[in-house]
């Protein structure tokens, strides 16, 4: 195998990317480096890093290329890491951290974050991009990101079994310090979740919970079985308050269609109401107006039910 064929097969496996220092053996000559840069067989994207000639122009491409220049510390970060992971708040930009970068730390699509406190534990590979660890991930993404989408992230990464609460948990205490960017957002989504309760499984139903919280309300209980009284199943709802005998269904317009869709959903819901169950429906409106109209629906089912549960029983003799 020549040595363009073998850098041309290191690069099918890299996103179109070469670096000189990653070619090992096969490592090119100033000068024979140079005339391939001539004659437009390469195209230098940093010093030292190229993309070769006829391979498509990715963000992947980009985002390692970034990572090679910045040294064998650089990885893909935050938003960029996120992206990767699959996760809500991801984004397809070039955005990296290491321990300094020598060129301005905006440059174009290029966002850079210095840190010495990186370390290997907290380092993995995505798609043979350096990128940080999951856990390490949603961390820098609650010093980018809001509250709500630092929930979304941690959600999803629960949900798919990329990490537990515990090790969400060891990473604040490892890495989150006061002062730190995002270190009490990252802690305060961390602390409301409990391993032994159900994760929401979808954005609105997350964001619903959380609207009801702002009105005061308790938290609502997500993903709540409803079981007949001789424990059959009978559905399981979005949200739910069990102790008042509340359910709430958010209802999208995409999955609640058509004939079909009516008859499965009216007779689940006849279900619900016939084990004793007050069943209320949540839609796009009630996340427009935080709650504000659902919230009063259930203050109102709340006070009903504490005062059926308070009357006193009143019999003959």
């Amino acid at each position: 195998m020549s040595i363009d064929d073998h850098i041309a097969q290191f690069a099918a496996s890299h996103h179109g990317i070469v670096a000189v220092k990653r070619l090992g053996e096969t490592s090119l000559t100033h000068r024979q480096r140079h005339a391939r840069l001539d004659a437009g067989r390469w195209d230098e994207l940093y010093p030292g890093v190229y993309r070769i000639g006829g391979a498509p122009r990715t963000w992947r491409g980009d985002l390692l290329a970034a990572c090679w220049a910045g040294g064998p510390r650089a990885v893909a970060s935050h938003r960029a890491a996120a992206s990767l992971w699959g996760l809500p708040g991801g984004r397809e930009a070039v955005e990296i951290t290491c321990p300094r970068w020598r060129r301005t730390q905006k440059d174009g699509d290029l966002v850079v974050h210095e840190s010495r406190l990186l370390t290997a534990v907290d380092v993995t590979v995505r798609d043979a991009i350096p990128c940080t660890t999951i856990e390490r991930t949603i961390f820098d993404l609650a010093g980018v990101a809001g509250s709500g989408t630092v929930d979304l992230a941690i959600d999803s990464a629960l949900r798919r079994e990329l990490t537990t609460v515990a090790d969400l948990v060891a990473i604040g205490d490892r890495v989150a310090q006061r002062g730190r960017t995002g270190s009490a957002r990252y802690r305060n989504a961390v602390a409301q979740r409990d391993p032994s309760q159900a994760l929401p499984e979808s954005e609105p139903e997350r964001r619903l919970a959380e609207a009801l919280v702002r009105q005061g309300l308790p938290r609502p209980t997500h993903q709540h079985v409803v079981r007949n009284a001789l424990g059959g199943f009978i559905a399981r709802v979005d949200l739910a308050y069990p102790d008042d005998g509340i359910v709430i269904e958010y209802e999208s317009a995409v999955h609640h269609t058509g004939k079909v869709a009516l008859e499965r959903d009216s007779a689940r819901r006849n279900a619900i109401v016939g084990c004793g169950l007050v069943a209320l429906t949540a839609t796009a409106e009630d996340l427009q107006d935080d709650a504000v109209r659902l919230a009063g629906v259930i203050r109102q089912t709340m006070n009903a039910t504490n005062r059926r549960q308070s009357k006193p029983i009143v019999g003959r003799d």
